[in-house]
């Protein structure tokens, strides 16, 4: 009786902290500051948890690339400035990861193309990024980009894109350049953004985040 009734709690936990939904932060070697953007997901969390009734939970999570937790996550924001390294290993481990229903959002916060670019390389060596039409779902969820990905900050004059890496016909990587939402996720005292701009870039997260939880 002892033994049934020690299974049955068992296996109500596992189900419970299954059920938990959980996003976090990616870390990466190669000197770029991957722990950037602080106060983001903590407050795109608030918004989608207060907006598209989520209920993900409000931890600071971080994941190492490499590392068997990145499979307890459904989505991983990967940002920073500078140089991104992933070893052989680690590009494995996140092709896994992305092959087998997770999905990644790397958010450029200015400096980090020409390095994700080639690391992303390693990690899908048949795919090339391609920039995504205005009509993909990414933009179509609770709200509507007609115009596709907003733009947050200027860093280089250049237009907001969202490229995506397409695995068998699946986005599994969305990555938002020069558009810097991340940065528009951040508490106003961090960046001096127009509430409109803040409102615009939590929207576009919160249709990342949807996408990423309906298309697993």
């Amino acid at each position: 009786m002892k033994r049934i009734l020690l299974i049955l709690l068992l296996t109500t936990a596992q189900f419970s902290f299954a059920q938990q939904l959980k996003i976090a932060k990616l870390k990466y070697h190669g000197g770029g500051d991957w722990y950037s953007n602080k106060t983001a997901l903590p407050n795109l969390i608030d918004f989608c948890n207060s907006n598209l009734k989520t209920g993900i939970s409000k931890e600071d999570q971080v994941v190492e690339v490499g590392g068997p937790e990145l499979f307890l996550y459904p989505y991983i924001y990967m940002t920073g400035h500078g140089n991104v390294v992933f070893t052989a290993e680690e590009a494995q481990n996140l092709r896994k990861y992305l092959i087998g229903g997770g999905f990644l959002h790397i958010d450029d916060n200015y400096g980090m193309n020409q390095f994700v670019r080639l690391e992303m390389k390693k990690v899908f060596p048949e795919l090339e990024f391609i920039e995504l039409p205005f009509n993909h779902p990414i933009y179509h969820q609770k709200y509507k980009f007609n115009n596709g990905l907003p733009k947050i900050h200027e860093h280089d004059g250049k237009p907001a894109q969202g490229f995506g890496l397409i695995y068998e016909g699946k986005l599994v990587c969305f990555y938002s350049y020069e558009s810097d939402l991340g940065n528009g996720w951040e508490d106003p005292t961090v960046h001096n953004d127009p509430p409109s701009v803040r409102l615009q870039a939590l929207k576009m997260g919160a249709n990342i985040i949807s996408f990423a939880f309906s298309s697993r």
